[in-house]
């Protein structure tokens, strides 16, 4: 089987340094025109997929097999590629479809390198913004903007009082259950936009993200950048975030802890995070 040890990031971020800004060359390229969208849930909600989205896909898988052909990859629009590497690749080829349909710049390329199924490096690539977030270690977050790298932190000294909220419940609370969580509602003060709102965490702008019904794919990519930075990822019930689901993160652990309290104790959810649907995605291809 593979091995990973601390000089093996320097391998795979430069991987990513690279294909980050290859990805804002292929979308002004090839993908900023016309496209097409179509319904994943015909007519039993809107998800919508666009053909950019499948492209986008390709051209991230066809990458990593000219460099990594043995690696194992996950993607949100063409399944499991898989094979006995301890390594996986998980992808989110637009994270914020809606976004991209509507012409809204926030949406992003999301990208995991796991080891043995648990997230080592992470990419979150904005095209239009011109920017992308990365870890090059467990310990190091950066933001390069324009060409110029910054190392990024989240603000560790927040207190409760001065927290700055960015959430997004996506119709999955009812207004029932939202009213019994006043303390957050009014706290909520700050956009919600997928995975900017996480990477903006990692960098101090927001203290406190909460979002609903991630997938592998939303949130294994943000995981070693926010904790790279310093900050703290749980579901709402506390389980470790790589289950996906419900998520919070936090700048840091005082904060985290109020509120999960108060997520879990005002929001006991009788119908049940379907934490299994997300986790057996994720175990299908762990190599336990």
């Amino acid at each position: 089987m593979d091995q990973f040890n601390s000089k093996n990031y320097t391998i795979y971020a430069n991987f990513l340094n690279k294909l980050a800004k290859d990805l804002t060359i292929f979308y002004y390229s090839k993908l900023n025109r016309t496209f097409k969208v179509s319904n994943k849930l015909k007519g039993k909600g809107y998800d919508p997929v666009t053909t950019s989205d499948k492209a986008f896909e390709k051209f991230i898988r066809s990458k990593i097999k000219n460099k990594f052909p043995d690696h194992q990859i996950v993607g949100e629009e063409f399944g499991h590629k898989k094979t006995n590497s301890d390594f996986t690749w998980v992808i989110d080829p637009i994270d914020g479809t809606r976004s991209f349909v509507i012409g809204n710049p926030t949406w992003s390329n999301l990208i995991s390198l796991n080891y043995k199924g648990n997230p080592i490096l992470g990419l979150a690539n904005f095209p239009v913004l011109k920017k992308y977030y990365i870890n090059h270690s467990d310990k190091a977050a950066y933001v390069v903007d324009n060409g110029k790298r910054k190392k990024i932190t989240v603000n560790k000294k927040v207190s409760f009082k001065d927290v700055k909220v960015s959430a997004a419940f996506h119709g999955w609370l009812s207004l029932d259950r939202q009213k019994k969580i006043p303390q957050i509602l009014k706290l909520m003060q700050f956009p919600c936009s997928d995975a900017l709102s996480y990477s903006h965490l990692a960098e101090g702008r927001v203290d406190i993200v909460i979002q609903c019904s991630n997938k592998i794919w939303d949130i294994h990519p943000i995981i070693p950048i926010v904790k790279a930075a310093g900050g703290y990822l749980t579901t709402w019930d506390n389980k470790d975030a790589v289950n996906a689901g419900n998520i919070l993160v936090s700048s840091n652990k005082t904060i985290h802890n109020k509120f999960l309290k108060l997520l879990i104790i005002n929001i006991s959810v009788k119908k049940k995070v379907d934490y299994k649907v997300h986790f057996l995605t994720y175990l299908e291809y762990c190599c336990f």
